[in-house]
């Protein structure tokens, strides 16, 4: 039978190679447990994007499944406390949180918000950015869906890693100059599951605003989690956000809930840019029948109610689930993006 000691010991041939000192004396592992021939800890990093966070968490991996008896192994990445960070570097200075923030010089932050998950918050984003790029601007995406990130699938046939650069990280480009960030970019696969709890997503977000080197922006879209939680809190009290774009679609229970998204703006006295209705209708190829698929539209009576503009509407689009899957949002013509894009600008204030 595996012990703690002995899972120990075998996790004390796991070094750290920045601070060349194994990650048991470090004290990065925290939580160990075994039950049944399972193995669980938490892998707590100096930092949440640690780039060797991957080959650390594979190397304790290997090393407990090595021991007899063991089947599974689970590690869960965390963060060490600020105390914990100056034990085990007390010669080396702390790092400045946000290295990159001093150099960026971004105009606009528009925060898109669904609050609730499949009314296509991360589509609207994303042609929201590219019907932006068309009309000249300079534009990023900051992706602060953590744990569920689409934004690069969209942009990128093929994985792609940001670069490292003297001051912060490099954010990875589109075709059209669309500079985008997201976890799902660090990761080594696409559907490698980020396992982290909601202060280490809050530190993740911060990071991939003061720490990537976005340089001149007219516009920066950050395109949120479902949800009024953590990310949504994050990004609204940490960033400079311009105002909120919300998202919903036809069903009631959505009205429900975008309803929510918007009292937590008011509440952070966010300003709200407008609605966009999505998968709004279809239509017919066969006869051009316009096709309320998902009940009759609701999008005027809420706007008025929650006192925001109505952009737009979209319909469902066979092309854009098309296009999105293998990395080529940007082809998509969106020509109903145009005026929901021309009333958007009118109404962004300048970033506070």
């Amino acid at each position: 039978m595996v012990t703690t000691t002995r899972a120990l010991e075998a996790l004390r041939k796991v070094m750290d190679p920045e601070l060349g000192r194994n990650i048991v004396d470090l004290g990065m592992v925290k939580g160990l447990t075994i039950d049944d021939g399972k193995v669980s800890f938490t892998l707590a990093l100096t930092t949440p994007t640690c780039p060797l966070r991957d080959r650390m968490s594979a190397q304790a991996r290997a090393a407990l499944m090595a021991l007899d008896g063991i089947r599974e192994v689970e590690v869960i990445l965390g963060e060490l406390t600020t105390e914990e960070k100056a034990r085990i570097m007390p010669d080396k200075p702390e790092q400045q949180e946000g290295a990159a923030e001093r150099l960026n010089n971004i105009e606009n932050v528009i925060a898109v918000m669904s609050g609730k998950g499949g009314v296509g918050k991360s589509l609207v984003s994303g042609l929201l950015a590219v019907a932006l790029r068309r009309q000249g601007h300079k534009v990023g995406i900051l992706d602060a869906d953590i744990t569920g990130p689409s934004i690069p699938r969209m942009f990128f046939p093929t994985l792609r890693h940001p670069q490292g650069g003297p001051v912060g990280i490099l954010p990875v480009e589109s075709k059209t100059g669309i500079k985008i960030m997201s976890i799902n970019l660090l990761l080594p696969s696409e559907d490698e599951a980020v396992i982290w709890r909601g202060p280490l997503i809050s530190g993740a977000i911060k990071q991939f605003w003061g720490d990537v080197l976005w340089g001149d922006l007219d516009y920066l879209v950050v395109d949120l989690p479902p949800g009024t939680s953590d990310a949504a809190l994050t990004v609204m009290q940490s960033l400079p956000v311009s105002g909120v774009v919300l998202v919903t679609s036809p069903q009631g229970l959505a009205d429900m809930v975008v309803a929510k998204a918007a009292k937590m703006a008011a509440h952070l006295d966010m300003p709200l840019l407008g609605l966009i209705e999505n998968m709004s209708y279809v239509i017919c190829p066969d006869t051009g029948t316009r096709l309320e698929v998902f009940g009759p539209s609701k999008s005027a009576v809420i706007a008025a109610r929650i006192r925001t503009p109505l952009l737009g509407r979209l319909a469902i689009d066979p092309q854009v689930a098309e296009l999105c899957d293998i990395g080529r949002v940007e082809d998509l013509a969106a020509e109903e993006f145009v005026p929901i894009v021309e009333k958007l600008v009118k109404s962004v204030p300048k970033a506070r």
